[in-house]
This record gives C-alpha cells, sequence and structure tokens, in this order.
C-alpha cells in the first residue's frame, strides 16, 4: 500500500503496478457548504480523505448540467489534509479566457490533477435553461493545459519579444466514451481518445458501461495502436433500481443500459434491502473484471456513503484471484446487433486479443451505398480540393484578389456574396468566419452540432441521434462518409482545431486564403508508425 503521507502525486500513484489504486467519485451539491445535502457530502468526503484504502478522490463540474457548487470547495481540505485529488473541468460553462483563469487559480492553489471535459449540455435552472458555452472542446482545453504546463507565451505588444510565463505542473486526463452500439458511433469515440492523448491526456476514465467485452476492448485497442503507456483507469458505477430506469431510458447522456440488466435491476427492488447488496456485490465484480482485464486502476461512482465503498472494497478482495473471468462472462450485458472492433471469445465472453472484426474489414475497401454521401458532398469535396488547399489550384488566386479588396477580411462584395449565398443554402452557415468544413466532412458544426464540435464527437449523443435535439450526430454521418472514400482512419488526423471567435462575421474564405484562420495556426501533426486499424 502507498503511504499518503508521503503526499505522491496522481501520476506516481497510477504508475505504482504493485498496486491497484481507487478513487472515488465526490458530485458537490447546490447551494452553500452550510445546505444539509453540502453536509452530508462534506462528512462523506471526509471518510473518504482519511481512509488509507482511497488513493484519491474525484470531484465533478456541474455535472448533468446541473449548478453546483464549484469542486474547489470541497476539494481544498480533502487537499490540505494531504489526499490526492482530481479537478474535474468542463467546457460547457466557460469560454477559454475563463479557463485559463481557473487554471490558473487551480495551479496557485496546489491542484494539479485535472480531468479535460466537454461537459454536458445544460438542464433547466435558474430562469429557464443556461445558454452553453463551448468556446473550445476537451481537446481544445488539454492543449492550453500542455501549454501551460510548458510555460505559457504571451505577447508584450509592439516590437518586445513575448514574455513566458511560469510553467505550471498539471497531471491532465480525459474521458472516453468506449460503450456505444453503432460502428459509426464507437470508431470515432476511439478516434478521438487518440487526439485527446496527443494533445497531453496523460489518465483515460471511460464512461459508465455494463460490458465487460466493451471494457477489454478498450484495452486491446490501446494495445494495437500503441497508446497503452497511457495510464488506464476503469470506471464502476454503484447502480440501484431508479439510476438503472434512467440509464436505460438514456436520460443520462452518453450512458447505455440494455432492457436485459434494467430488468434485472428492477426486479431486485422487491428485494427486502431494495436490491442493494446485490448492487454492491455487481460494483465489487465489476471492480474484480477492471483489475482482471489489466486496468491501472477502479473508479467508484454512485456510491454516497464511505459503508458502501468498504462494503465494495472488502467484497472484491474477497473473490479468488481468476474469478474475474467468471464475472466478465456475467457482465456481459450488449445489444444483439452491437458492434465490436474486435472479434469475440466465446470461451471468455471477451475480445480475440488483436484480432479485428473480419466483416468490418471485409467492409472497408468498397464503396457501398450511403444516405450521408450526397451530390452535395461530392462537389464540397472537389470544389474544395480546387479552392482550398495552401499553395495548390486557385488558392493563391484567391489570395491575390482578397488582398487587393478595400477589405481584405471579406474579400471583394462579389465573392463574399457568392460565398454567404452557397454556404448559407448548403450548410446553413452560421458566417463564423473560421470555417471547418473541409474537416468534419461537410457537415457544418456551428449550425449542426449543439457543441459546435470540431475535434470529433462529444460522448453524449443517444443510440447516434444528438443528446439535444434528436438530430443525426454530424460525426456518425462524417465517419460514414469518410468510410464511403475510404478514409474513415483519418477523420481526426490533423492538429487539434480551436476556432478564433474574432473572425466571427468576416469572409472564412478570405481567411483560408490570407493564412488567419485555424488551419495556418499549426503544423501538421506528426506521423507515429503505429498500426492501421
Amino acid at each position: 500500500m502507498i503511504d499518503l503521507s508521503s503526499n505522491l502525486r496522481l501520476k506516481e500513484i497510477l504508475s505504482e503496478s504493485a498496486h491497484f489504486p481507487i478513487g472515488v467519485e465526490l458530485v458537490s451539491s447546490r447551494g452553500t457548504m452550510s445546505q444539509k445535502q453540502a453536509l452530508k457530502t462534506r462528512g462523506f468526503s471526509a471518510d473518504l480523505t482519511h481512509s488509507p484504502r482511497i488513493d484519491w478522490v474525484s470531484i465533478t463540474d456541474n455535472a448533468g448540467g446541473n449548478p453546483q457548487l464549484a469542486p474547489i470547495a470541497l476539494g481544498t481540505p480533502i487537499l490540505f489534509a494531504g489526499k490526492e485529488v482530481i479537478i474535474h473541468l468542463t467546457c460547457k460553462d466557460m469560454n477559454r479566457y475563463a479557463l485559463e483563469s481557473q487554471l490558473w487559480l487551480l495551479a496557485s492553489q496546489g491542484f494539479h490533477n485535472i480531468l479535460a471535459l466537454t461537459g454536458d449540455y445544460p438542464i433547466e435552472s435558474f430562469e429557464g435553461r443556461a445558454k452553453p458555452v463551448f468556446d473550445i472542446d476537451s481537446v481544445g482545453l488539454l492543449t492550453m493545459i500542455e501549454k501551460l504546463n510548458m510555460g505559457l507565451e504571451v505577447a508584450s505588444g509592439g516590437t518586445k519579444p513575448p514574455t513566458k510565463l511560469d510553467a505550471t505542473h498539471f497531471f491532465a486526463g480525459a474521458a472516453t466514451c468506449n460503450f456505444k452500439f453503432h460502428e459509426n458511433t464507437l470508431l470515432p469515440q476511439y478516434y478521438k481518445l487518440e487526439k485527446k492523448i496527443s494533445s497531453g491526456a496523460k489518465f483515460i476514465i471511460h464512461q459508465i458501461g455494463f460490458d465487460s467485452r466493451k471494457g477489454h476492448e478498450l484495452l486491446e485497442y490501446m494495445r494495437l495502436r500503441q497508446l497503452d503507456r497511457t495510464r488506464m483507469v476503469g470506471n464502476v458505477y454503484v447502480l440501484s433500481p431508479f439510476v438503472a430506469r434512467l440509464f436505460n431510458q438514456m436520460k443520462v447522456p452518453g450512458v447505455i443500459l440494455t432492457d436485459e440488466l434494467n430488468a434485472l435491476c428492477q426486479k431486485q427492488a422487491a428485494s427486502p434491502d431494495k436490491g442493494k447488496g446485490f448492487f454492491l456485490e455487481f460494483a465489487a465484480k465489476q471492480l474484480a473484471i477492471c483489475r482482471g482485464l489489466g486496468y491501472q486502476a477502479g473508479y467508484l461512482g454512485g456510491v454516497h456513503s464511505y459503508a458502501d465503498v468498504e462494503k465494495i472494497l472488502d467484497l472484491e478482495q474477497s473473490f479468488a484471484r481468476d474469478d474475474w473471468k467468471l464475472f466478465a462472462k456475467e457482465i456481459a450485458y450488449s445489444r444483439p446487433d452491437e458492434f465490436f472492433l474486435f472479434e469475440h471469445d466465446p470461451d471468455t465472453g471477451l475480445c480475440r486479443p488483436g484480432e479485428l472484426n473480419s466483416e468490418w474489414k471485409k467492409s472497408l475497401p468498397a464503396r457501398r451505398s450511403n444516405k450521408n454521401v450526397t451530390l452535395s458532398y461530392q462537389l464540397s469535396k472537389r470544389f474544395h480540393a480546387l479552392m482550398f488547399e495552401h499553395g495548390k489550384g486557385l488558392a493563391p488566386l484567391g489570395a491575390t484578389i482578397c488582398r487587393k479588396a478595400k477589405d481584405p477580411s471579406q474579400g471583394p462584395s462579389w465573392l463574399r456574396g457568392i460565398e454567404h449565398l452557397a454556404k448559407s443554402v448548403m450548410f446553413s452557415c452560421q458566417d463564423c468566419g473560421d470555417c471547418s468544413l473541409g474537416e468534419t466532412s461537410f457537415l457544418c458544426p456551428e449550425s449542426q452540432c449543439a457543441k459546435n464540435q470540431r475535434n470529433g464527437p462529444c460522448g453524449g449523443s443517444r443510440d447516434g441521434k444528438c443528446e439535444v435535439f434528436n438530430y443525426d450526430c454530424i460525426w456518425a454521418r462524417a465517419y460514414d462518409r469518410k468510410k464511403y472514400e475510404g478514409e474513415s482512419e483519418q477523420l481526426l488526423q490533423r492538429p487539434p482545431v480551436i476556432q478564433n471567435q474574432g473572425l466571427r462575421g468576416t469572409s472564412s474564405w478570405a481567411n483560408f486564403w490570407l493564412g488567419k484562420d485555424h488551419s495556418t495556426k499549426t503544423s501538421k501533426p506528426a506521423n507515429p508508425d503505429k498500426p492501421s486499424i
């Protein structure tokens, strides 16, 4: 057991191979610390803080889109008592300035462990629903954290060289949603996982799920893509009949619970303890599976008393060494039509290591009919190749024309008129001035994505539908288009896109040609020699 008095950092705890660390999620409440619920949570956090069996406490940030007490309020006494704390930081409520300010505050207060999240869409609250921010996403936030860790360079003005600020020491992680049902929603999540890691995520916590095969598949994907140096944390959520019903009805974005498992959970509600003993044992089995599969740590959520935490840990430690293999076959709740990237091993109920889904591989080479591959898409691809590749085709001419215009940021009025009309009709363009159409398979993230996601999908889709507006997720559609072209693996193989809001209302064509938009702010990403999937 690690000696917590030595104040080891989380990255060292997660690297301790002889120990299976345990973190517990703490959900804050609405109101001040004097509220009854806050006092209850504070008591639970105190128990976690002083327990040698708990290695860190993870504190949510307005979970579920609800306004709640800021995580730093609960985290400060835990941190000062010597326990590691992970602060969840989401992009739904703050723009990049506020996020940077919050990071400076956290660093100054001694909080160095960050879980970077895009965040849930806001729900009804004070005087209705809040306007979400989503200025940047989790990839953009990780990129910012990396720059802070290197020492952020700030323009000094005039001819003075930029000032380099003191480097921070954040240990940042991210989440991944690996329990998706469909090929076009699962694989984009894996591609975005890689982007999060390349942007600085040092540990990954997977989404809530109840299928050991999908949990195993995530680790196999990491090994196949040579990403297994990243610390993987298995997420175990303690169910109840009520929560199982919510999950089954997809009331919590991104969380999937099958009809079969829901029926079992509802059956437990009739037992004398309303299923509590069953649900704690179920969580202990999941924790054993995480350890057996090779996750570096376990993460307990949905638990609200330390007595329940101890019961789960005691049960998990009481199991025989290989019992997890039996549990893995038992806790494998998937749908008959569910897509898996790796072949099924009927002997274990898990994946066959290294063996990709043969039917999926057969579907890759040939172009197949797809409703998302429209004439508009095909024409847009050809037009983009002609006009919008730096230094190629008609791009140099476009730059010359715009440079000579009265207002270079708008270009000549006739060209601006053509751009505005064509993009409004074809893509419902919002005139952001920093266009990502060429990177999102010509599906506008401003008008067709509730969270304006430009670096891959959020985790909140429900069966391929947007969690907010219930239309097809643009990243599922983008994957279908890329697969049709035989380029599905290239969906996110580019530098992170961080939109420049200062260009709003100007010509995105002119901004591209004159090198003002995001496409010229970063170099092309390195091409690591990774096995193709």
